[in-house]
């Protein structure tokens, strides 16, 4: 498992995981937090990573982890 950590573009911190669940994709959850106060969870899996160099596997989760809060509020 891998852990994860940033901040949202509209200003949740988040703590998540993600491991290589099978050949090109990887499963993830995350933590949401805003002045340390719990405001929620999410998880997801990224398919067809198979073209992404393993040093990169990083941001495409961020990137994820950010899409899926931002999007949900």
């Amino acid at each position: 498992m891998t852990s994860v950590t940033g901040k949202t573009s509209n200003g949740f911190m988040y703590e998540g995981d993600y491991e290589h669940a099978s050949h090109g994709r990887v499963t993830w959850t995350a933590t949401y937090r805003r002045d340390g106060i719990f405001f929620g969870m999410r998880h997801g899996r990224i398919n067809e990573l198979t073209d992404i160099p393993v040093t990169e596997i990083d941001a495409v989760v961020k990137d994820e982890i950010e899409s899926t809060w931002v999007q949900s509020r």
